[in-house]
């Protein structure tokens, strides 16, 4: 399944509760777009449409966050797709829940694609006060 739409803040939350509808009990979530895109402010979100009250904040120096063990939140922006592989949390994506990576490039898409594991993604695009949002939910394996 494959849509887009532009939304601000306010309208953050009905999108992560059709993500996470869509995406069904578990999944794998490729966030990308620009420094300051609204990727972590989008994974705050979601955690709010799973009744996750804990604060969530970005993983970046720590790889991952976990939360309630059925969110897991990491940043691979500092260690790339070779440092999240030697640092064994590739393992992790076995663990069910929700897997919300930010910075996943092309390079560990194919990694998972190498893998065989399914996976979708979630591009973000700022406009103005306004971001798109161009969804993908469940498309590779």
């Amino acid at each position: 399944m494959t849509y887009e739409t532009t939304c601000d803040v306010t309208g953050l939350k009905a999108l992560a509760q059709t993500i996470r509808e869509q995406m069904g009990e578990e999944g794998i979530l490729l966030l990308r777009g620009g420094l300051a895109s609204g990727k972590t402010t989008f994974v705050q979100t979601f955690a709010t449409v799973l009744g996750i009250r804990e604060p969530v904040s970005s993983p970046t120096f720590s790889i991952l966050h976990e939360y309630e063990n059925r969110l897991f939140h990491y940043d691979i922006y500092q260690c790339g797709t070779d440092g999240f592989v030697k640092s064994g949390l590739i393992e992790k994506l076995d663990s069910r829940g929700y897997h919300l990576i930010e910075w996943a490039m092309s390079d560990f898409e194919a990694l998972l694609g190498r893998l065989g594991i399914a996976y979708g993604t979630l591009d973000i695009e700022e406009k103005n006060d306004q971001r798109t949002y161009k969804v993908n939910i469940h498309a590779y394996a």
